[in-house]
């Protein structure tokens, strides 16, 4: 299988490149300036899959990527009860979704689009990844801390697993990692349908871990 594609998120999510360098992957980031408010679509799944093929097609476009390349673009939004819950719009918004949220489950839906260009020619694989989670019964103190530190107003869904929110989620049915933005295993699958191989892409092959028999976990 193809080794020798540069890889390239179309992204700016922090969370997102640093989700794929822990996974031994080494991404060049570039944002797409797609316009997102500008984007309709029926329902939350068909929105994710839109906007993460606006943004791979948009970065793919650039004329100073390399000729043979691997780009990955990606949009995550909440699904409550069927609507959508994208970045708030400020500090209000955000106080208005937790008090939605707090005590309930939504659907964590996140779009991937995959183009692999070789030889000038260009291939695509795409699919959404939704995972549940479910959060906590948090009172209004809390929400206005949160709120207060800034971190609900730049994630979709306004919340985190990976940051200060990560206590304000009870659990999750589903990938984790899809939850921060970006799903390894759907991305994996992706890439295996274009005939890249996931660990062809790692920086060097992971180190390996000592395990302490009497640690507990």
């Amino acid at each position: 299988m193809v080794a020798d594609l540069s890889l390239v998120l179309a992204s700016a999510s922090p969370a997102r490149l640093a989700t794929l360098v822990a996974a031994g992957l080494d991404p060049v980031c570039v944002v797409s300036g797609v316009d997102e408010d500008g984007v309709a679509a029926p329902d939350p799944t068909a929105l994710v899959a839109m906007l993460a093929r606006l943004k791979a097609e948009a970065v793919l476009a650039v004329a100073e990527l390399p000729a043979d390349v691997l780009v990955v673009g990606c949009d995550s939004v909440l699904d409550l009860d069927g609507e959508v819950h994208g970045k708030p719009a400020d500090a209000a918004q955000a106080l208005e979704r937790w008090r939605a949220m707090r005590g309930r489950s939504g659907v964590l839906r996140t779009g991937h689009h995959v183009l692999a260009r070789r030889s000038g020619e260009v291939t695509t694989a795409a699919g959404v990844a939704s995972t549940v989670v479910h959060f906590a019964a948090v009172d209004d103190a809390e929400i206005a801390a949160y709120i207060a530190s800034g971190e609900p107003l730049a994630v979709a869904g306004a919340f985190t697993i990976d940051g200060l929110g990560g206590a304000f989620v009870e659990g999750i049915e589903g990938d984790p990692h899809a939850v921060v933005g970006i799903s390894l295993p759907l991305l994996r699958r992706l890439f295996a349908g274009l005939g890249v191989a996931w660990p062809s892409l790692w920086r060097s092959r992971p180190p390996a871990v000592a395990l302490d028999s009497h640690a507990s976990y």
